[in-house]
């Protein structure tokens, strides 16, 4: 009698993201407290899906802008998570990126119900996203 094999697990699908890393003139980084999920309420750099067709500079330029309506200009990549979420995983590139004008004030859109700049004393207070803060120092991406 044959035995039976169980099937392979399906794959998990893979979602393309990507991280602003946004620095002001003064230093400090640019946060958006995330209004859904994943990670309600919790503090992290803006960003969000690729959109079919849409370069990864492209993309993170959009997402600051819906979230924050600040301009930036994507530069180069700082380094990659992949984040496990409800049935997906979240493949996200962070890109470090320079305001294009340096005194426009924020103002939290789409899925931020908050945004703010925030120097390294007032990053240690702030709840973030987990590893966030772990993960951009070890890139040196995080404020003096």
């Amino acid at each position: 009698m044959p035995t039976e094999h169980p099937a392979p697990p399906a794959p998990v699908p893979v979602v393309a993201c990507v991280g602003a890393v946004v620095l002001d003139a003064r230093g400090r980084l640019l946060l958006v407290r995330r209004g859904h999920e994943p990670s309600r309420g919790l503090w992290s750099v803006p960003g969000g899906r690729v959109e079919s067709g849409e370069t990864t500079a492209a993309a993170v330029e959009r997402e600051v802008r819906e979230e924050t309506g600040l301009a930036v200009r994507a530069g180069a990549e700082l380094g990659r998570v992949r984040i496990p979420g409800a049935g997906v995983v979240y493949d996200v590139v962070d890109l470090a990126c320079t305001l294009l004008e340096p005194d426009a004030a924020p103002v939290a859109g789409d899925d931020a119900d908050a945004v703010t700049f925030a120097d390294a004393e007032e990053l240690a207070r702030l709840r973030c996203t987990p590893l966030l803060l772990e993960t951009l120092r070890g890139w040196g991406a995080l404020p003096a």
